[in-house]
């Protein structure tokens, strides 16, 4: 199984805010996450959409990689808290406030899903099957009577 990470450092988000655009891939088909991401009204999506196909690109490049782009998925993507920027606003009377603007790291792992083979049905497999129960109401009308 192939497993691929891309990461951005020093993106200028807060880490709670790419985090909740990151929740709404995780889990989701690479080619879905994009579409996704495409259609998220947040600035961030952008960056994440980038970050996701250098992830992709970055999959390609590995020796075990079967060259099918549709089975990877968004195995894991988070947002850590990066080093944040210190600035000054002018307050009235003489104050000063301070603004705080924060930046995130942000990490995108993708991997490829596992091969469904497809069982080849036997005879004994038919012999094996149970019969279909009942329904429920026709076990609370037999329990009844």
């Amino acid at each position: 199984m192939v497993e691929a990470i891309a990461t951005a450092r020093g993106i200028r988000t807060s880490a709670q805010k790419a985090g909740l655009v990151l929740e709404l891939i995780r889990g989701k088909g690479v080619n879905q996450a994009l579409a996704t991401l495409q259609f998220t009204r947040k600035t961030i999506a952008r960056e994440i959409a980038k970050l996701l196909r250098s992830a992709v690109a970055n999959a390609q490049q590995l020796d075990g990689f079967s060259g099918d782009i549709e089975r990877l998925y968004v195995s894991a993507c988070y947002a850590n808290q990066g080093p944040s920027m210190k600035r000054v606003r002018p307050a009235p009377m003489g104050r000063a406030f301070r603004v705080v603007k924060r930046t995130a790291h942000l990490t995108v792992q993708v991997a490829e899903r596992p091969l469904k083979i497809a069982r080849v049905a036997t005879e004994g497999d038919a012999a094996a099957k149970p019969r279909a129960e009942k329904s429920t109401r026709a076990r609370k009308a037999a329990t009844k009577a």
